[in-house]
């Protein structure tokens, strides 16, 4: 069942000025509760080189706003950069669910790797360490990474990363254990499981301080709130490090924005997290960017959705804070 509801704003003339012929804004819900929320909101921007993704979280101001929406222009107006590779490894994504529904989402996913929520305030370490032992028992030969979003402060991360690492019989490596670059760099001293740096690079104002303090074994890179594929790559470049292209839970638009950047690196000796169309009670696109046997060819994700009549809630919000986006790009231009 498709429950994406669709509705068309009007284009800001810088917008206009810089390609942007089509702005629509949508709505759709989830399966599971993921990230606090239920309902995932965006807009999708159309240019000369086709769809672009703004869909920057209810929390970012406009501030940081502004780097989605660099994403979304480049996206619709900016030619996608050459691949070095026709299909790109994806994990799964298991969200904070009971251990029967995450062995079933793991076993049914095709994929070899899988990434597993944990450090959610709905569950306890003991129910964490239940849920990565039961995707362990669905992918006996498979790699298991967790993310625990920047939930730990270090003494707490040590013990719940030496226990996981049980339940796993083996972490890949763990996301974001704690908050701060120092603190990553404490946790990384202390385990033997690698560590990977997620907000430590997406909400930074310097991207490569975790690079340069020695705080990660690799980087966790989402193309959105980096300004676009291009500002990644940069990125990806300067650290010197493994990199993991993830979803910034995006619709088929930017996941297929997403698997050109990985496409794109000299190397990618990890799956990446760009399978969560699966969390998505439909998608903009009639051909929704799925993994297959756990890979996706890189693609442009298409919108092909019926535009409603604008929508009294919905539209005003989107509206008013693109408004706001758009001021802020300005002022830092």
């Amino acid at each position: 069942m498709n429950g994406l509801r669709a509705y068309r704003l009007d284009v800001p003339r810088l917008l206009a000025d810089r390609g942007i012929d089509q702005i629509v804004a949508f709505t759709v819900p989830l399966t599971v509760r993921f990230r606090g929320i239920e309902v995932r909101e965006g807009t999708l921007l159309h240019g000369p080189e086709g769809w672009g993704e703004w869909s920057p979280f209810w929390d970012y101001d406009p501030v940081e706003s502004a780097a989605w929406l660099r994403a979304g222009i480049e996206g619709a107006t900016q030619r996608l950069p050459a691949p070095r590779r026709d299909r790109v490894p994806i994990n799964v994504t298991i969200p904070v669910v009971d251990t029967d529904r995450a062995r079933t989402m793991a076993a049914e996913s095709a994929c070899k790797t899988a990434k597993v929520k944990v450090a959610d305030p709905r569950s306890d370490l003991r129910e964490d360490c239940q849920r990565v032992a039961a995707v362990r028992e669905a992918m006996p030969d498979g790699a298991i990474r967790v993310d625990a979003n920047a939930a730990w402060d270090v003494s707490t991360a040590v013990r719940a990363i030496t226990e996981l690492d049980a339940a796993a019989e083996g972490l890949e490596y763990v996301e974001q254990p704690c908050a701060s670059v120092a603190e990553l760099a404490q946790v990384r001293r202390k385990v033997t499981v690698p560590v990977a740096a997620d907000e430590s690079v997406r909400r930074a104002e310097d991207p490569l301080a975790v690079a340069r303090a020695g705080a990660a074994d690799l980087l966790v890179i989402k193309a959105q709130p980096l300004a676009g594929l291009s500002r990644a790559l940069e990125v990806i470049d300067a650290a010197g490090l493994p990199v993991v292209v993830s979803s910034a839970l995006d619709t088929s638009v930017g996941i297929g924005l997403a698997t050109h950047l990985a496409a794109a690196l000299p190397a990618l000796d990890h799956a990446c997290g760009l399978g969560t169309i699966r969390l998505f009670h439909g998608d903009v696109s009639a051909s929704p960017l799925l993994p297959v046997d756990g890979y996706l060819v890189p693609r442009r994700g298409e919108v092909d959705v019926e535009i409603e009549e604008p929508d009294a809630d919905l539209c005003p919000r989107w509206a008013q804070r693109l408004g706001l986006t758009v001021a802020a790009l300005v002022e830092r231009s």
